[in-house]
Order: structure tokens, then C-alpha cells, then sequence
């Protein structure tokens, strides 16, 4: 049901636009076309010297688009490559194709849990209809980088602190629609919505990183308890095996003192035998 709600709102955009060129591109009326044609002998009268002013080239990247007494003179524009028009009768407006980026400025924004954010982005976009783009707007990179600005502060404003700070992708797509929504009329496509940085009072970052802080001593701390529980049980576990075979007490007994023997070379050792101290424990 939203595909289909989406395709009909795009298919009212793109009928609402047609029926505006072509109000635009109506018919010239009969003094119109009385001067048309007589702009036309008068270019053929003078051929050798009008060719300089009706030979029109735009590049590969450039469209034309043409007003004949004010009118638009075609659905769609001109070029690339070589065109003509009528040096007393037409002008016309070059519209550049290529995808515009652009920095949208940082701005203060205040956040759903009240929180005052600096945020900055940025905005690629490029003329997909260069007759929409000259007729219903009357400058269409401008007006793109101003609503920019505007969606930009109205999106972050239904966020909080920390899905600003973990879902930069979802708030740039959904500015990116947002915008592409808002700038079809005037013949843009917004192709890609980048958030930047997000820069927060320096107050709220020492306060941040307080409480990160304090829950990583907090963790540690229940690590090292953890630890003390585990090593507790192991030296329970191996008391009881020690107690079971008298041997195995000896045993440590010398690997101790082998291990005292490594770390202090200087000092010497008369190990007892653990017989000899059992018979002074009996009595």
C-alpha cells in the first residue's frame, strides 16, 4: 500500500509539473507569430551575419533551455551539441546537469531530550528536469540549499541525544527523502545526504565522559571480583586434592622453594623435611 500511495503522489507531482509547462509553453498568439516570422526573414536576409548570433553550442553536461517571446519553446530542452534560435525573438538559459555538493552549515539544534547540538552535513544533488528547474523556481540551487537548512533542523528536532549519535544513516535517509520529496517541482534530485559531525557542549562531553568512566571502574570491579571467586574455588579444589595424598604436599613444598631459589640467587635455603614438622603438629 505505501509503494502504491508513493507511485500515485509522484504520478499527481509529475502531472501537476506537466500541466505548468505546458501552460508555459502555449500557443504565441498572432502578433506572436507575425514577429516570429518576421524575425525569421530577417534572419534569412542577413544569413551571413545572424549565423553568429543563432548558432548556440552547449557542452556535453549543459542543457538549453529556450524562450521564444517569453515562452518556452519546447517540453524539452536543447542540447548537447549545436542548436539554432532566433536572434530578435529567443533567448535562452543554460542549465548544468552535473551533481552539486554542497556544506550546509552548522546548526544549533535542540534536541527531543533538550539537548543543544551542533550539527553540520552535507548535500549532493543535480538538475533532473532543467525546464522545471528554470520555470518553477527562480533559483533552484539556492532555494535547495536553504530547505537543506530547514530539514535539516526539522528532522534532528524529533530525535534524541543518543539516536543522533548512533543512526546517522536513518536521519540522513530520511532527509534525503525529506528533500528529494520537497525539490521535485523544481526539477532536482537529491541524490545523497551525509551527516557530518556532531558536536556537543563541552560541558556535556566532560560529563559524558564521567560516566563512561565510572562504568568502566564499575566493570572492572566486578571483573576482579569475579576473578577472586574463580581463583578461591580453584584453591579450594586443590586443597582438597593436597589433602587426599600427603606426597603432593612435598611436592609444592620443593617447587616453592625451587621457585624462591630462581628469583633470589643470594640467598640460601635449608629446606625441613615436612616428616619433622608433622611430628611437632602431633604433639
Amino acid at each position: 500500500m505505501e509503494m502504491e500511495d508513493q507511485m500515485e503522489s509522484q504520478k499527481r507531482r509529475g502531472a501537476s509539473k506537466d500541466d505548468l509547462i505546458s501552460e508555459q509553453t502555449g500557443s504565441l498568439g498572432c502578433v506572436g507569430w507575425i514577429i516570429v516570422i518576421l524575425s525569421g526573414i530577417f534572419t534569412v536576409c542577413l544569413f551571413p551575419i545572424t549565423i553568429w548570433f543563432s548558432l548556440k553550442i552547449v557542452q556535453e553536461y549543459e542543457r538549453a533551455v529556450i524562450f521564444r517571446l517569453g515562452r518556452i519553446t519546447d517540453r524539452k530542452a536543447k542540447g548537447p551539441g549545436i542548436f539554432f534560435i532566433l536572434p530578435c525573438t529567443d533567448s535562452f538559459v543554460k542549465v548544468d546537469l552535473r551533481t552539486v555538493s554542497f556544506d550546509i552549515p552548522p546548526q544549533e539544534i535542540l534536541t527531543k531530550d533538550s539537548v543543544t547540538v551542533c550539527v553540520d552535513g552535507v548535500v549532493y544533488f543535480r538538475v533532473s528536469d532543467p525546464i522545471a528547474s528554470v520555470a518553477n523556481v527562480s533559483n533552484a540551487d539556492f532555494s535547495t540549499r536553504l530547505l537543506a537548512q530547514t530539514t535539516l533542523r526539522n528532522v534532528l528536532g524529533t530525535k534524541n541525544l543518543a539516536e543522533l549519535l548512533s543512526d546517522r544513516e536513518g536521519i540522513a535517509h530520511s532527509m534525503q527523502t525529506s528533500l528529494d520529496e520537497a525539490t521535485d517541482n523544481w526539477g532536482i534530485k537529491v541524490e545523497r545526504v551525509e551527516i557530518k559531525d556532531v558536536k556537543l557542549p563541552h560541558q556535556l562531553q566532560r560529563a559524558m565522559a564521567a560516566e563512561a568512566e565510572a562504568a568502566r571502574e564499575a566493570r572492572a570491579k566486578v571483573i576482579a571480583a569475579e576473578g577472586e571467586m574463580n581463583a578461591s574455588r580453584a584453591l579450594k579444589e586443590a586443597s582438597l586434592v593436597i589433602a587426599e595424598s600427603p606426597s603432593a604436599l612435598q611436592l609444592r613444598y620443593l617447587q616453592t622453594l625451587n621457585t624462591i631459589a630462581a628469583e633470589k640467587n643470594s640467598t640460601i635455603i635449608f629446606p625441613l623435611p615436612m616428616d619433622v614438622l608433622s611430628h611437632f603438629m602431633r604433639k
